[in-house]
């Protein structure tokens, strides 16, 4: 495809420059889902995932999920990393004079 662009008008160029900015973007997409699929297959060869690698954080986890600091002795399932408002199994247990070193993993 050939463009004589001496012999366009103003407004055919300024379309062209729109549809070649619309198909550039197109390309870039394309080209990094191709990356991350070639990245994701290199990991798989030696046996990671590549978020693992990547140190990305889980899906739906802004910032990564912080390892616990406490745990509830009556339900081990109940953790807090010691970020945020204080779970409420911790809350009672200060009110009734238990200090949080008691709770430290």
């Amino acid at each position: 495809m050939e463009f004589k662009l001496d012999e366009m008008s103003r407004s055919d160029l300024q379309h062209l420059q729109a549809e070649v900015e619309k198909a550039l973007k197109k390309a870039e997409k394309r080209d990094r889902r191709e990356a991350l699929r070639a990245a994701e297959q290199a990991a798989a060869e030696f046996g990671y995932p590549l978020d693992e690698l990547l140190g990305a954080a889980p899906a739906g986890v802004a910032g990564g999920k912080l390892p616990p600091k406490y745990r509830n002795p009556g339900n081990p399932d109940q953790t807090w990393s010691g970020r945020g408002r204080r779970p409420r199994w911790l809350v009672e247990a200060q009110q009734q004079g238990r200090p949080l070193s008691e709770f430290k993993i």
